[in-house]
């Protein structure tokens, strides 16, 4: 009997290099919009700190409203569809963003239009590129796909800021956000060449309602002790988080008085340290265990942050600080980034991949916009410094969620999905 013909290696596989070359290019615009809008708000509109504040959470309030229901999509419909329809509706709605400047007729009702619909589409993109990857690569190939979307991640963390950053200097605010809109464009093209034929998992021949299969996501992720830490330390994570960096941008813009194309390398700088936690995931977990690694990174990882308010002069000193600073941050976030990732795909069935994604979006990202109204509150209010060392300190409740749950004590292997019928998996991989 002949044998079988041996695997395809991840890299060897076409349609998971479309896959990594438009998750990249999407990253890219992304994170260089992140820094458009703000300085759009800035720079074109003389906005505040409270008006930045609801700028980023009404961009973020999607997450909060369409997470439940884009995880029950993704679950029916084939992922690489929702995410080249996303792609091309951020890439309409950022050119609108530079037509509109260019008639006269942008402003702020305007802009937060806008960004409230790029948050909706950019919901439905995140779910369905978390969901699509188990659908594509074989589990023993998880890490690997995992680390290399991380990395490119980690690029887009590098150019996105950078790019933004430099094109507001170089032309305007406004006009910056074509370079995004163009990245979309890229990405839904790139995207559209996957050929193989994904299977989408099945709902009988009577498909349940949407709001039985939300019930179903948000109990499975609540009966897993795994990923309900995972949930918690995220909730915890994205609020402070979410708080410090609207004051973050005000801090870097008018405190230190950097220009624009310093704020961008200085928020890049969180890339190379994010390719480097990549690199760093793939091994640390194999000689120390998951746990030993998670807890420490997410603890390392707010500790550097810390030390952000404590940045004060001007010239080259601060930047070159503020840049190991966040190169640090970005190592240590990369390592958590991987490892929960990789944790919560292998202790969830493919048939339920979109929703347990979503939900963990729903409850941690959700907290998103709240977290950013509170940053733009405390800076106006408590002035940039203060604001954001209390962000700072409050994202050390994440690593304590995570060293008190079950997640610090796994060890060097991941643990096992539950097969149809069969209870929810703890840490170890047996069911409860």
């Amino acid at each position: 009997m002949p044998s079988a013909p041996p695997p395809v290696r991840l890299w060897h596989d076409r349609d998971f290099r479309k896959l990594w070359a438009g998750q990249t290019a999407s990253q890219v615009g992304e994170h260089a919009g992140r820094v458009v809008l703000p300085l759009v708000a800035v720079v074109a509109l003389d906005a505040g700190a409270d008006q930045v504040g609801v700028l980023r959470a009404v961009e973020q309030a999607p997450i909060l409203l369409f997470s439940l229901l884009a995880g029950v999509w993704v679950d029916r419909w084939r992922t690489r569809t929702v995410m080249v329809l996303a792609d091309v509706g951020r890439a309409a709605l950022l050119a609108a963003i530079t037509l509109s400047a260019v008639l006269g007729l942008l402003g702020m009702p305007l802009l937060l239009v806008a960004a409230f619909a790029i948050g909706v589409f950019t919901v439905f993109f995140d779910v369905a590129y978390h969901a699509s990857l188990v659908r594509l690569v074989r589990r023993d190939q998880l890490m690997q796909a995992n680390s290399a979307l991380e990395s490119s991640r980690s690029a887009a963390q590098i150019g996105g800021p950078a790019l933004g950053g430099a094109l507001v200097s170089l032309l305007s605010a406004s006009t910056a956000a074509l370079a995004s809109a163009a990245l979309f464009a890229v990405s839904a093209l790139s995207l559209r060449g996957i050929r193989r034929r994904e299977p989408v998992p099945g709902h009988g021949e009577h498909p349940t309602r949407i709001r039985r299969e939300i019930v179903d996501g948000l109990r499975f992720v609540a009966g897993s002790p795994s990923l309900r830490a995972v949930g918690l330390a995220s909730a915890a994570y994205q609020f402070c988080f979410a708080a410090l960096m609207t004051v973050y941008l005000l801090f870097l813009v008018r405190t230190l008085e950097l220009p624009g194309a310093v704020v961008g390398l200085v928020l890049a700088a969180m890339g190379p340290g994010a390719v480097l936690g990549s690199l760093l995931s793939a091994g640390l977990p194999r000689r120390f265990g998951y746990g030993v690694v998670l807890v420490s990174s997410a603890a390392l990882a707010d500790v550097a942050l810390m030390c952000v308010p404590a940045v004060r002069g001007s010239g080259l000193a601060p930047v070159l600080l503020l840049m190991g600073i966040n190169v640090v941050f970005g190592a240590c976030s990369q390592v958590v980034n991987i490892i929960t990732a990789v944790v919560r795909q292998a202790v969830t069935p493919v048939r339920m991949q979109g929703r347990v994604v979503a939900t963990i979006n729903f409850v941690g990202m959700g907290l998103m916009p709240f977290g950013s109204l509170c940053g733009g509150y405390l800076g106006e209010h408590w002035g940039l410094r203060p604001s954001l060392l209390v962000a700072a300190v409050g994202l050390a409740l994440s690593p304590l969620v995570l060293a008190l749950s079950p997640l610090a004590r796994l060890g060097r292997s991941l643990p096992v999905a539950p097969e149809p019928g069969q209870g929810v998996p703890g840490p170890g991989g047996r069911n409860r």
